[in-house]
């Protein structure tokens, strides 16, 4: 018995000491195993990391997005200027963030002061040909802005100054107030580019009659915006005030003007900023009252009138009669006819009398870009 005993004692020895030669062979077995999988998941991942990367940035280079270098802490993180103008900011959030205004006046940076071009139009730009030589050779004074229809998208090639600036939209229609949610839209874009000092509403109906040096010229040395406010007694002024306007604006306060303003950045301010005025106008002026001849002229004649001309510098010719301006197309476009537009007149400067009153023009159809590319030069003082 003590023999078996010993002999099932033995056989544990052995198997004790045989154990740990075992288990090391069999964790070679696994580790040869999985070995050419591991090996194959690093491969796969390592390629798939790479593709990503490569793909991310090719598509944040496609859709205009740069990668921030500057911390927020930084200085110019805050004055540079939107690398892209389609954002997802709502009207309410943008007229906000444009609202922000430095307190000190002084600008801790080389500020070059820009002109803001704001394009109000529904689609194509016909005459953009014109305004490629008159931007031309002024880059870094002048920004660029396009509000079109949501569905549009403009077909400007990479070396066009239209190239990527629409900004995001909403349908607006003539004598809505959503034409005057259009001017504030783009107003709002151009102010979050703190460089830009005037903003100049056009359409795609506008030409230039000036070169670009005497239109920047003539609105940097200006003391005043220019947006016409004229108190007009008859029915289509005073007689389109309702009494649900006061008290926030009286019928003395009452005003009218052209849509197509340039004005500077305190005022541009104003007119993103109001919530005061604006619900009054969205609610009593409705057509026949085109609030878009009246709200602007009406609410900065009451907020800042020692800050306007009470002019325009968009010449347009209403001879014709009825709702619309005259249209000019390639008939029309002569030496005698640009003469007649550029000469002849006086008007208040800086409570002085000068004889450049307009620095530009509507309505001009696509037919009229040949003859005006023909005698810009000449007559316009750009090629």
């Amino acid at each position: 018995m003590q023999t078996r005993v010993s002999s099932m004692e033995d056989i544990k020895d052995s198997l004790q000491r045989a154990q740990p030669r075992v288990v090391p062979l069999v964790l070679l077995k696994v580790f040869v195993l999985f070995l050419p999988l591991g090996v194959g998941f690093s491969a796969l991942s390592l390629y798939m990391t790479r593709n990503l990367k490569v793909q991310n940035v090719v598509f944040q280079a496609r859709a205009g997005f740069q990668p921030c270098v500057e911390e927020q802490s930084s200085l110019d993180w805050w004055i540079r200027p939107p690398s892209n103008l389609m954002h997802n900011m709502s009207d309410e959030e943008l007229l906000w963030r444009a609202s922000f205004v430095p307190q000190v006046k002084k600008y801790p940076f080389k500020r070059v002061p820009k002109i803001a071009f704001m394009f109000l139009t529904r689609g194509p730009l016909p005459l953009s040909p014109l305004w490629e030589k008159y931007f031309k050779g002024h880059k870094g004074l002048y920004s660029i802005y396009i509000h079109a229809l949501p569905s549009y998208q403009g077909n400007f090639t990479s070396d066009s100054v239209f190239y990527r600036r629409q900004i995001p939209s909403k349908v607006s229609e003539w004598g809505q107030m959503s034409m005057c949610d259009a001017e504030r839209r783009l107003l709002a874009n151009a102010l979050l580019d703190l460089s830009n000092e005037w903003f100049v509403l056009l359409s795609e109906s506008c030409i230039p009659l000036s070169n670009f040096s005497i239109a920047y010229q003539y609105l940097m040395r200006s003391r005043h915006s220019f947006i016409g406010a004229m108190d007009d007694p008859g029915p289509f002024g005073r007689g389109r005030y309702d009494l649900n306007m006061a008290p926030e604006v009286n019928i003395t306060q009452w005003r009218k003007g052209s849509q197509w303003f340039a004005v500077s950045r305190k005022p541009a301010v104003s007119m993103v900023k109001d919530t005061t005025y604006y619900p009054k106008f969205e609610k009593f002026c409705k057509p026949n009252c085109y609030v878009d001849e009246h709200y602007f002229p009406t609410m900065l004649t009451i907020e800042s009138p020692h800050l306007l001309a009470n002019r325009t510098i968009t010449w347009v010719d209403w001879s014709r009669g009825g709702a619309h301006p005259a249209t000019f197309g390639r008939a029309d476009i002569t030496e005698t006819f640009l003469k007649s537009i550029l000469e002849g007149t006086t008007c208040p400067y800086n409570n002085q009398s000068i004889s450049v009153c307009h620095l530009f023009g509507r309505k001009f159809a696509p037919s009229a870009l040949e003859p005006l590319l023909q005698l810009a030069p000449k007559m316009l003082g750009f090629s």
